[in-house]
Parts: C-alpha cells; sequence; structure tokens
C-alpha cells in the first residue's frame, strides 16, 4: 500500500473571517470525506489542521555550517498550508476520485503520494 499525503492549502485570512455557518460547512465536508476514505477502504493515518503560518519557524543552512532560523513561513503568499492528512490506499485511482468530490464542496487541496 501507498501513503498519500493530502495538503489543505487556504487563504488564512479570509479563513479567519468566514462566518460560523461557513466552518460548519467545512466540517460537514471533512466529516464526508472521512465516510468516503472509510467506504473506499482507504486508511486514516493522521490528519488535522496546523497553527497559522505566522507561528512557524523555518530553518536553513547558512552557508557557514550553521542553521538561519527565522520566524514565520518560508514563502510569502496568499495560501499556506493549513491542515493535512495521511492516508494508506491501495486504490490511488478510488482515493483521487473521494478528492475531487470533496474539492468540488470547496475545499482547495494537493494529493502527493509518498516516496517509498
Amino acid at each position: 500500500m501507498s501513503r498519500y499525503m493530502i495538503l489543505l492549502p487556504a487563504p488564512e485570512a479570509e479563513w479567519a473571517d468566514l462566518p460560523p455557518e461557513e466552518h460548519e460547512k467545512g466540517m460537514r465536508s471533512h466529516q464526508q470525506f472521512h465516510e468516503d476514505l472509510k467506504a473506499g477502504g482507504h486508511e486514516l493515518l493522521v490528519a488535522g489542521p496546523l497553527e497559522p503560518s505566522a507561528a512557524a519557524t523555518s530553518m536553513r543552512p547558512d552557508g557557514a555550517g550553521g542553521t538561519l532560523v527565522t520566524d514565520g513561513p518560508f514563502t510569502e503568499s496568499a495560501e499556506q498550508v493549513v491542515g493535512f492528512y495521511l492516508v494508506r490506499s491501495d486504490d490511488e485511482a478510488d482515493l483521487r476520485a473521494a478528492c475531487e468530490r470533496w474539492s468540488s464542496r470547496g475545499e482547495l487541496l494537493e494529493i502527493r503520494r509518498m516516496a517509498e
């Protein structure tokens, strides 16, 4: 079975300003995705939201054998990864179909098979 990382990018500032009913709609969409995963025989290994990108710490080599540590994400962009799913599956086509159904309900997502 292969493992797949499903990344959830979103415009953080816009998401924070959505009314409660939009957040509830999003939670129902996540619940439906969980049901689709189970129905397709996919194994949800772990999932969760991430704290805002402003709370990230980025680290990169400084070129002199040390590390440059900065507050915030690596890149500034309108969309940041706000959550993720790690799924194990032996049916990539069905998993992609479940992701397409989820996206059609308004979710932005990126799916990538993990290197073995």
